[in-house]
């Protein structure tokens, strides 16, 4: 039997989809693992299969203003950092981000590996900010600019 349909990943493919990324503004991050939708052909949506290791966190502290966020854990355990607050999860647990959304970011303090899948939206447009860094990215296509949030001014009599 051949697997004729593009759009069924194997778990060699998977494997070999799998890269490494750490966010240039967290030293701490590292993340590992392989974006499901991108080889399977998925645009509007965003999955992805991923491994943190012990001591490491997924990206920078942030929060999303147009595209919606989802985490489910697998196996291993973490510590959300949702809104300010922390929040131990383990294999099963799910976290949802609507938009507006609220800061997050994912760490792994425990001895053993934490792996998840997490996904959501893709959109045109983007907006992020990183309130510790007082950053905000816009993303419109591929092109990407950051501005200080502090530089922001009100418009008009708004």
């Amino acid at each position: 039997m051949s697997d004729k349909y593009p759009h069924l990943l194997r778990a060699n493919a998977i494997k070999r989809g799998e890269k490494t990324f750490s966010h240039p503004w967290n030293p701490k991050s590292e993340i590992t693992g392989t974006h499901l939708s991108g080889i399977s052909g998925l645009s509007r949506t965003g999955v992805s299969l991923v491994r943190i290791s012990p001591g490491k966190e997924s990206f920078a502290y942030h929060l999303h203003h147009r595209e919606e966020e989802w985490i489910y854990i697998l196996s291993g355990r973490g510590v959300a950092q949702i809104d300010g607050e922390e929040y131990e999860l383990a294999p099963g647990d799910f976290v949802a981000f609507p938009t507006p959304s609220v800061a997050h970011n994912m760490t792994n303090p425990f001895d053993g590996e934490l792996i998840y899948m997490m996904g959501g939206e893709h959109l045109e447009h983007e907006i992020a900010d990183f309130p510790e860094l007082g950053k905000r990215m816009v993303r419109i296509g591929t092109a990407i600019k950051i501005y200080n949030i502090a530089d922001g001014e009100p418009f008009g009599d708004a």
